[in-house]
């Protein structure tokens, strides 16, 4: 069977990798932006691939049955909103709205009409995630007792409300996914805005992970300021603790254990090669083309705009951006 055709709205730093994947999957028919560099680029990469700067254009091409969006995210809700209603699958790019009002009705309008609506939380098509997913499961690491994430970069770009938006979604969904946890907890939430441009910069965010019969407390500590990049995770377990570290190239995922004499020894556990990003366009292709609900839906992605959007109500209560702290 033929894999049903898509449009990829936004093509920036991160949209051109969506192009990239889909055109190497044979799916991708259009490419819509408002840069007209940037369509330049796609044309001379892509010769057969149709571009516009028309969101209109695809939303009327009965040839694209789903939609890809990747524009700037206080925008996704409503291209997402114009892409259902005019009947297209959906694949948005994290977090899928700005609001759980906003998440809750793009849920409603997909379930309406039968439309897949699929968020792009890359980390739960990860090899080295699912691959620390099983060793939980299988009890490898023993009675869990922490988990913490770390994502930090330097950003000048800063678009977004605060860097919790903006990295948050990968640790939130990753987080609950490994612990099996549909409904994480907020406890406490820290921020500073360091620029004096009201965006908070730097901030921790303290959270409980209720599932699987366990409640495990974890934190997610992220920066826009850090020269140094850091994508690392960190899962305490009684017997042995994993981490995985995502900026290394290889031997991302690490078990740390002790023996009896004190030892540290250190495994690194084998699992498939391969790109997650590829991984989760291949994904959104099968569900549109059999219907199978996605790994990462809706429901999926409301949980992390609810978080979200608790977090921001708290720190929008803070006395003075500086002096960032609730309870």
């Amino acid at each position: 069977m033929e894999s049903a055709k898509v449009a990829v709205i936004g093509i920036g730093n991160w949209g051109k990798n969506l192009v990239r994947n889909f055109a190497h999957l044979g799916a991708l028919r259009l490419v819509c932006d408002v840069d007209e560099k940037r369509l330049e680029n796609v044309r001379r990469e892509h010769p057969s691939i149709l571009t516009t700067d028309c969101l209109e254009k695809v939303l009327g091409d009965p040839e694209v049955k789903a939609v890809v969006i990747a524009t700037p995210s206080d925008s996704h809700f409503e291209v997402a909103k114009r892409a259902l209603l005019a009947g297209k699958h959906v694949y948005v790019e994290k977090p899928l709205a700005r609001s759980v009002e906003h998440a809750e009705e793009l849920d409603q309008l997909a379930t309406e009409r039968n439309l897949i609506l699929m968020v792009g939380h890359l980390l739960l098509y990860h090899p080295a995630v699912n691959c620390l997913k099983d060793l939980i499961a299988s009890g490898e690491l023993g009675e869990l007792r922490f988990i913490r994430s770390d994502r930090m970069n330097f950003n000048t770009s800063r678009r977004d409300w605060s860097v919790l938006w903006d990295l948050a979604p990968h640790d939130i969904s990753m987080m609950s996914y490994l612990l099996d946890c549909d409904a994480a907890e907020v406890d406490r939430v820290g921020g500073w805005d360091t620029h004096g441009d009201a965006l908070i910069d730097v901030a921790y965010l303290d959270l409980m992970f209720r599932g699987a019969g366990r409640a495990v407390p974890g934190q997610i500590r992220n920066s826009w300021i850090d020269p140094q990049k850091l994508v690392r995770l960190t899962v305490n377990g009684s017997l042995k603790t994993a981490v995985l570290n995502d900026t290394q190239v290889e031997n991302k995922l690490a078990l740390h254990s002790l023996t009896r004499s004190g030892r540290m020894v250190v495994e690194y556990p084998s699992y498939p090669d391969l790109e997650p990003l590829h991984l989760e366009c291949e994904h959104f292709l099968d569900c549109v083309n059999t219907g199978e609900r996605p790994r990462t839906d809706a429901n999926n992605a409301y949980q992390v705009v609810r978080v979200l959007s608790e977090v921001e109500e708290r720190l929008s209560r803070r006395p003075a951006l500086k002096a960032a702290a609730s309870r």
